[in-house]
């Protein structure tokens, strides 16, 4: 079995006190660990809350950004587009809108409603920025002994690129990265690439460390 990190077993002995959960201390834990973001915002555009990788996106300013407290967008019609996303959770409605970019891909967000009723303040919910974080890659090449080789091609493969694609920007055979592929789907069980890139897609949303950037 592999661990996400190793953690020392508590002593039988220990006289310190079990810690006692904080429901809004660690939910707040938790969301950090998820590899999209998560914000909550009023139906004014007023941003409550932020997850670490909504941090990491909204200081980027590349699709949406803060500015005196207030969720910004690229143009007009984004910024109407958002807000009746916004308002739309306030009525308990859900939405799925898309908004562009500065630069790189544009940004998917589900604006949900907070709470089982009708209220004024919705949850957004970013996309994430790849198929495949670097961080569950890492650990399923790891539980199933994968080469660097193999979690290379693999990484390559979940960006969407075909074996001879691949073996372009590796600057190697084609029958090398097919040979590769054989290998990965033995050692996954796997039926084929679709299966492969699938289950990689399904793993969970652990985000890696991001490099925190402020929100202006």
């Amino acid at each position: 079995m592999n661990d996400f990190s190793a953690r020392p077993a508590a002593s039988p002995q220990d006289p310190r006190p079990p810690a006692r959960w904080n429901p809004a201390a660690g939910l707040d834990l938790v969301l950090d660990e998820l590899a999209y973001g998560v914000a909550v915002a009023s139906s004014t555009g007023e941003l409550l809350h932020a997850n670490h990788a909504a941090r990491h996106e909204l200081g980027a300013e590349r699709v949406l950004w803060v500015q005196h407290g207030r969720l910004q967008a690229q143009s007009g019609g984004d910024i109407r587009v958002l807000m009746d996303a916004l308002a739309r959770a306030a009525s308990g409605k859900r939405s799925l809108v898309t908004l562009s970019a500065r630069r790189g891909a544009p940004l998917t967000v589900a604006a949900v409603p907070v709470g089982r009723g009708t209220g004024t303040q919705a949850a957004l919910l970013f996309s994430r920025a790849s198929v495949c974080e670097s961080l569950m890659l890492c650990f399923f090449a790891r539980s199933h002994s994968l080469t660097p080789a193999e979690e290379t091609v693999l990484g390559i493969l979940c960006q969407g690129y075909s074996a001879p694609q691949a073996a372009r920007h590796l600057k190697v055979a084609v029958s090398t990265v097919r040979s590769h592929v054989r290998s990965l789907c033995a050692k996954t069980r796997s039926s084929g690439v679709r299966d492969l890139v699938s289950r990689v897609a399904m793993l969970p949303p652990v985000a890696p460390a991001l490099i925190t950037e402020s929100m202006h």
